[in-house]
């Protein structure tokens, strides 16, 4: 088992990353113009690369349970936050509906990719990693149906084409190749795969950064403690236990334990912010949420994952 130091090694460098996004938009050294470049960047190239050089020759996604069950399981983790946020957003003071279920919203959906890699990566092995992958693909389809129902139901129907990406993509095609070519996949283009997926995580994080750095000044002028307060307890206090609770009760691999474990541990992903807008929901919120959560798990986060680890692992 990790003892504590260890999970705290593995857990600082993610935010070192993430303050460096912060100081570099603040000292405009990284501009907002670069953002839609570097983003498209990732999400089109980086990512992809990084799931096929995980996924390739992987033993861990050969397994059929490995392959049918993270899905569900991404998908049953955000319905349960969405359903728990919804019973708690009654204690929201705002009366307006949207800033209600913009609550629910935000809470239920963790951030499934940029943190848990590079923490599956330094805690885990290989085979975690790429069950983490397949696990957030259900992730992605309860984001684009759930969460469109929830923000704006008259746009719902059109949730099958959001998830027409090069990373959900890549995912399915990789398993297939993994299957029946893995030995037949030259090694220069895995090696490559290889070199072009190291970038993403640190490139990710660094945005992410970025886009909090944006929307601080939002946050300074809202007033929304009860809010932040609210989801604190909720994204990092009872829901990291309900996860737990059900990693160690159903049969699933010890993988998806590990997998379940990180995202149980994790902050409120910062994507809902720009859905939020997209949808019109209530984008100060969305932000309230994100930076509460944020900014919190850097305690909570190194306590919950050597909790779970002690758990799951006696």
């Amino acid at each position: 088992m990790q003892n504590f130091s260890s999970v705290l090694d593995a857990v600082l460098p993610v935010f070192t990353l993430i303050g460096a996004g912060l100081i570099l938009r603040r000292l405009q050294w990284l501009t907002a113009t670069a953002d839609a470049s570097l983003l498209r960047l990732t999400i089109n190239v980086l990512i992809p690369c990084l799931i096929f050089d995980s996924l390739l020759g992987n033993t861990a996604v050969r397994q059929v349970g490995n392959v049918l069950i993270p899905p569900l399981m991404g998908f049953f983790t955000v319905g349960l936050g969405a359903g728990l946020g919804i019973l708690a957003a009654r204690l929201v003071p705002e009366q307006q509906g949207m800033t209600r279920r913009t609550f629910a919203f935000t809470v239920a959906v963790y951030n499934y990719g940029y943190i848990p890699l590079p923490l599956a990566q330094s805690l885990f092995d290989r085979e975690t990693v790429a069950v983490l992958f397949v696990h957030n693909l259900g992730v992605e389809v309860a984001l684009w149906t759930l969460g469109a129902m929830l923000l704006s139901a008259s746009r719902a129907g059109t949730w099958w084409q959001r998830l027409a990406t090069p990373p959900v993509l890549a995912i399915p095609l990789t398993l297939v190749i993994n299957a029946l070519f893995a030995d037949g996949v030259p090694a220069f283009l895995h090696r490559s795969a290889h070199l072009l997926g190291q970038c993403a995580i640190p490139m990710g994080m660094v945005l992410i950064g970025a886009t909090i750095a944006d929307h601080l000044g939002e946050l300074a002028v809202a007033r929304g403690g009860r809010v932040m307060g609210l989801a604190v307890v909720l994204r990092l206090g009872v829901l990291p236990g309900v996860f737990l609770l059900v990693a160690a009760l159903l049969p699933v691999s010890p993988e998806l334990q590990r997998v379940m474990l990180l995202q149980a541990a994790m902050p409120a992903a910062v994507f809902p912010i720009v859905m939020t807008r997209h949808y019109g929901g209530d984008p100060a919120t969305a932000l309230r949420v994100v930076v509460a959560t944020t900014a919190c798990s850097l305690i909570t986060m190194p306590l919950w994952i050597q909790l779970g680890l002690a758990w799951l692992e006696r």
